[in-house]
């Protein structure tokens, strides 16, 4: 059996841990023990999982045990560590949604996502912190308090799948599931140096949106590596009849190696995702991505399709969502509602249904747009790629940031277009870890595929994390904690 340190253990790659277990030289209580030891050392100070369930934990990875004593494996997931975000329903455990609204709240069932983990064999330790309904990309709220990054305590770790990213950031657990609207798996990854996909909208079905029929909000997978966020994809994604629009993919789209020829693959590079303000800071970490993307065989153009109006489609999409969502609570709640949550609320009730035809008008034609610019047969292009933020982690202290280089943001979201701007796409995005601040603060890059092109960006980002290894850089404030 596994004989080395708990660290040791827990910074394996899931993939590694997958086939240790599998081989039997790892049993899955072994692993959960060495994950409840990082745990138990880390989360007092980092504050990313907030609800723990060892009892139930310790009941399923004695089951995965049994199992494999029978010959017998649960699934994808067999044995290996999850935490769910806690804005994913989890039948007979709290799930808060970061609000003293649903501060004890406790669902009869489990979300689609959170099932189809259980049922791969997934060891659920807890839920993951998130601000106040996932609203913003800094994971604070006023039930569980601030979460912080690993690689500077001081700092954010983005959202608002923050407590996921910072969670796997320290090595407390080796997947996280998340959620993006504007950013939401992208923003943390890039702040904790860890990898967060934003599936095409469908891949990864769900039951439970607030608008099923909307592309914005997506549920998706969180990991170190690349390989380990295809692996939790693939136990992830598959049709659902009760999800409109639900992807049906054959069992083979995401399984088998990364590994791809990259020549010719054309690339429109852009280090500030079509002229937004950007941090020098981020700048200069990205600055090398064009030339090992030529060094992997790419075709590397500076370019970017004509996002100019992206931020109002958005925010008026994610108002309407949020109108739908928490509406039938602000008139009883308002009092312990977070001012950006009422003001985002307060924006789709008085949009007026003209406005919104308007909208989904424009919405209609930025998609044509990107669809022209990138088809290939006209010069266009296979990938985009673009920094994922445009600062690095603030201070925890700071809700959000108000200028970006010296340009005033307007809203609590405007910081935070790099992702936004894409997510209007609807295409499927990758943060993968790009770099590091002179003063250590994590970086990610941006990659953007084509239409339904999922695995595509997994390769492509699966390419970039063997050119750089960015992401075997451990943070050092937590690195030596829970041997």
């Amino acid at each position: 059996m596994w004989s080395n340190g708990a660290m040791n253990v827990c910074s394996l790659p899931a993939t590694e841990m997958s086939s240790l277990l599998a081989g039997g030289q790892l049993s899955a209580r072994e692993l959960l023990d060495a994950h409840l030891a990082r745990i138990d050392a880390l989360n007092p100070i980092v504050n990313a999982l907030v609800t723990l369930t060892p009892d139930r934990a310790l009941e399923r990875a004695t089951a995965a045990d049994d199992a494999h004593a029978r010959g017998e494996s649960l699934g994808l997931l067999h044995g290996l560590p999850v935490a769910h975000k806690d804005l994913l329903a989890t039948a007979g455990i709290r799930t808060t949604f970061g609000s003293p609204i649903f501060s004890d709240f406790v669902p009869p069932s489990d979300s689609l996502v959170v099932e189809r983990q259980r049922r791969a064999g997934a060891v659920m330790v807890g839920k993951t912190n998130t601000p106040e309904f996932g609203a913003g990309s800094h994971t604070f709220n006023p039930v569980f308090g601030p979460t912080r990054n690993p690689y500077a305590l001081a700092r954010t770790p983005g959202g608002s799948s923050g407590g996921a990213a910072a969670a796997l950031a320290a090595r407390m657990l080796p997947l996280c599931d998340g959620s993006d609207l504007g950013g939401s798996l992208r923003n943390p990854a890039a702040f904790c140096n860890i990898v967060g996909l934003r599936p095409s909208p469908g891949r990864v079905p769900s039951i439970t949106a607030h608008d099923p029929w909307s592309p914005l909000p997506v549920r998706g997978p969180m990991a170190r590596t690349v390989a380990d966020v295809a692996l939790y994809l693939r136990a992830m994604a598959g049709p659902d009849p009760r999800s409109p629009f639900s992807i049906d993919q054959s069992p083979d789209t995401l399984a088998g190696s990364l590994e791809r020829d990259l020549t010719g693959v054309r690339v429109a590079w852009s280090p500030d995702a079509g002229g937004l303000p950007v941090d020098p800071a981020i700048r200069a970490a990205l600055a090398p991505a064009p030339d090992v993307l030529a060094e992997l065989g790419c075709e590397v153009v500076e370019d970017w399709p004509d996002l100019s109006d992206a931020a109002e489609i958005f925010q008026a999409r994610r108002a309407w969502l949020f109108a739908v969502g928490y509406a039938p609570l602000l008139d009883r709640h308002r009092d312990v509602m977070k001012a950006t949550v009422i003001w985002n609320i307060e924006a789709g009730l008085d949009m007026t249904i003209a406005r919104y035809a308007e909208i989904c008008r424009r919405h209609r034609q930025l998609v044509a747009r990107v669809h022209d610019f990138m088809r290939l047969e006209d010069g266009g292009f296979d990938f985009l790629a673009a920094p994922v933020t445009q600062v690095p982690p603030f201070p925890v202290e700071v809700e959000y940031p108000t200028d970006v280089d010296g340009t005033p943001m307007e809203t609590y979201i405007d910081w935070m277009r790099s992702c936004s701007d894409i997510t209007v796409t609807t295409l499927p995005a990758i943060s993968v870890p790009g770099g590091f601040t002179p003063d250590g603060l994590p970086v990610g890059l941006q990659l953007v595929g084509r239409y339904h092109a999922d695995r595509s960006v997994l390769e492509l980002a699966h390419a970039w994390e063997q050119a750089t290894r960015w992401n075997e850089r451990v943070p050092s404030e937590t690195a030596g904690a829970g041997q």
